[in-house]
C-alpha cells in the first residue's frame, strides 16, 4: 500500500453500517446473558410444567394458559410483525438506495427489534407463554428451514448451488426472490422469536441468540454490510452449530445428521461464495470426509442416510420453490392479460 493510499484510507469516515453490525452483535450477546442470569425467575413456572409428551410436543408451555397470557404474546408478536413490514415497504418505496452508513429507517428497525427484544423478555416474566401454546413446533422448524432454503435460491446467481454451478433458473424468478424476501425473512424470524418463552437451555440460549443476529441483519437492509459475503454466511452456518448442539443435549443420538448435513450444504454450496483457494476448499472436503468416516464407521453403514437427509431436503427444496415461483409469475402475467413486467430487485439485493 503507497503512502497516499495509506492516508486515505485513515481519512476516509468510519462506515456506520460496520459499526451497527458490530454494536448489534454485542447487543446479542449481552442480552443472551441476561436472560440466562434471569433463569431463577422462571423456577416458579417450570415447576407447574407437564411432562414431554413427544416430538410434537413443547415442553415450554403453561400447562393453563389465560386470556391474559394469549393476548400478551399475540399481541406484541403482531404489533412486531407490522412493525417489521411496514419498515420494509417504507425502505423498498420511499429509500431505494444502497449506502455504506445508515438510513433513517434503519436507526427505526434497529429501535423496534430492540424494543421489542426487551418486551419480550418483560412479556416472559410476567405471562411466560410464547406462541407455542397455540401453534404447532413444526410450523417455526419449517419457516427457518424455507427461509435457509430461499437464500441458497436467492445466491444462485452469485455462488451456484453445487460445486459453483448454477442451476437454470429464471432471471425472473431469482428477481422475484430477491424483491420479496425480506417479507418472508422478517415473518420467518419474528414469527420464531416469539414462539419461545426466553428460556436459558443452552438450545434456547443459542436460538435466541441466533435469532438476535437475523433481527440485526433484518434491520441494516440497503446497508453494504447487509449484502457483505461474510456477514450473510454467519447467518447461514450458525444453523450449523445450533442444530448440532440442540441433537446432543436431546440425547437422541442423531447429531450427526445434523452436522454432518449442514456441513454438507456448506461443502457443496456455501463455502463456494466466500472466495476460497482451491486448495482451502479441498483442505476443508477432506477434513470433512475423514472425520466422516471415522464416525460411520463405528454408526455403521446403515446410518450413512444421515449424510445426504438435510442436503437432499435443501436441493429438493430449492427446486421446488423455484417451480413454485415460476408458476406464481406465470399465473399472474395470465391475468394481467399482457406482457410480462420486469421485476426490480429492491431491499436486501
Amino acid at each position: 500500500m503507497t503512502s497516499a493510499t495509506a492516508v486515505s484510507a485513515r481519512t476516509q469516515p468510519p462506515r456506520r453500517d460496520r459499526q451497527a453490525m458490530w454494536a448489534g452483535v454485542a447487543f446479542a450477546f449481552i442480552f443472551t446473558a441476561i436472560i440466562y442470569l434471569a433463569s431463577p425467575l422462571l423456577e416458579p413456572v417450570r415447576a407447574t410444567l407437564l411432562p414431554d409428551q413427544g416430538a410434537a410436543w413443547y415442553y415450554w408451555k403453561l400447562p393453563e394458559p389465560t386470556l391474559a397470557t394469549r393476548l400478551s404474546v399475540w399481541g406484541m408478536y403482531l404489533a412486531h410483525q407490522l412493525a417489521s413490514f411496514g419498515l420494509i415497504w417504507y425502505a423498498q418505496t420511499r429509500v431505494k438506495t444502497y449506502s455504506n452508513g445508515l438510513h433513517p429507517v434503519n436507526w427505526a428497525a434497529l429501535g423496534v427489534n430492540a424494543l421489542f427484544i426487551v418486551l419480550h423478555f418483560v412479556q416472559t416474566h410476567i405471562w411466560y407463554d410464547g406462541l407455542a401454546q397455540d401453534v404447532s413446533i413444526f410450523s417455526s422448524q419449517g419457516s427457518v428451514i424455507v427461509m435457509l432454503i430461499w437464500i441458497m435460491l436467492m445466491e444462485n446467481n452469485r455462488r451456484g448451488v453445487v460445486a459453483g454451478k448454477r442451476l437454470p433458473i429464471g432471471k425472473r424468478v431469482i428477481a422475484f426472490a430477491r424483491k420479496y424476501h425480506g417479507y418472508f425473512f422478517s415473518w420467518a424470524v419474528i414469527y420464531t422469536f416469539w414462539y419461545h418463552p426466553m428460556e436459558t437451555t443452552p438450545g434456547h440460549l443459542m436460538g435466541f441468540l441466533y435469532t438476535f443476529l437475523l433481527l440485526l441483519q433484518g434491520s441494516l437492509f440497503l446497508t453494504r454490510i447487509h449484502v457483505n459475503k461474510w456477514w450473510m454466511f454467519v447467518q447461514e452456518i450458525i444453523v450449523l452449530a445450533h442444530g448440532t448442539i440442540v441433537a446432543i443435549l436431546q440425547g437422541n443420538n442423531m447429531w450427526p445428521m445434523f452436522f454432518y448435513g449442514f456441513a454438507g450444504v456448506f461443502i457443496l454450496t456455501q463455502m463456494h461464495g466466500l472466495g476460497l483457494s482451491r486448495r482451502v476448499r479441498w483442505g476443508i472436503f477432506a477434513a470433512y470426509a475423514l472425520s466422516a468416516v471415522v464416525i460411520y464407521s463405528e454408526r455403521g453403514t446403515k446410518r450413512l442416510w444421515e449424510l445426504i437427509a438435510i442436503p437432499t431436503i435443501d436441493y429438493l427444496g430449492i427446486v421446488v420453490m423455484a417451480l413454485l415461483f415460476a408458476v406464481g409469475i406465470w399465473v399472474y402475467d395470465r391475468l394481467r392479460g399482457s406482457r410480462p413486467v420486469e421485476i426490480v430487485p429492491t431491499s436486501g439485493d
